[in-house]
């Protein structure tokens, strides 16, 4: 009987699969992201993705069951690797002791951050498609906009305990008042967004609109 031909040869190291397997990942992400941005939501198709990353679409199915759920996870993907190469920091609320400055510092970011056309397009796609999809604008908000809202929170907690805001507050309510009017203006095209913009936003929202 003959000897079976060896699965691999000796002294050679076994394929990682697990490291094609992220490969195949991070090009269909790289490309998902590439197609919104050129063609827009509506005409990125499965398909096209597939093609873009030089996979099958059938590895797209396998992973994904829609070209939105591809392009929420490659957004979280790219906010990922946007921390690795800034620093953890720079999603994060700096505590100064100083809530307004400290508020501004993160609201010129997030202006930045919306600026930036590697954000732009597919932060639009997803928050248009969240909308006529109930199950996605869950994922959406709960995967992506919530974390960031808690760190408001937690901030303004401590602004309180400081004695810098009123004691009697709700943070997760106040925190929409300079959050919310620069996700609307940003989403609708209704205004220009800047540094200058978001710091007034702050200053309304401390320190309020009657004369002092």
């Amino acid at each position: 009987m003959a000897a079976q031909k060896p699965a691999h040869a000796p002294g050679k190291p076994l394929p990682d699969a697990t490291r094609r397997s992220q490969r195949s990942r991070q090009a269909i992400y790289d490309a998902a992201l590439a197609l919104v941005g050129e063609v827009g939501y509506p005409k990125t198709t499965i398909e096209g993705i597939a093609a873009r990353a030089g996979v099958g679409k059938q590895t797209i199915y396998r992973w994904w069951s829609s070209k939105a759920d591809v392009l929420l996870e490659a957004f979280l993907d790219l906010g990922e690797r946007y921390v690795e190469e800034h620093g953890q920091e720079t999603y994060g609320i700096p505590d100064t002791g100083d809530v307004s400055a400290d508020l501004k510092a993160v609201l010129r970011a997030t202006v930045d951050e919306l600026s930036d056309p590697k954000f732009e397009a597919p932060y639009r796609a997803l928050a248009a498609e969240g909308v006529a999809n109930e199950q996605l604008g869950r994922t959406f908000v709960t995967r992506l906009l919530e974390p960031s809202l808690q760190l408001h929170v937690d901030r303004l907690r401590a602004a309180q305990d400081a004695g810098e805001v009123r004691p009697d507050i709700d943070p997760r309510i106040a925190l929409e008042l300079f959050v919310s009017p620069l996700a609307q203006r940003w989403l609708q095209h209704s205004g220009p967004i800047s540094h200058a913009y978001t710091d007034t936003l702050v200053d309304y929202a401390l320190h309020g609109l009657a004369p002092r």
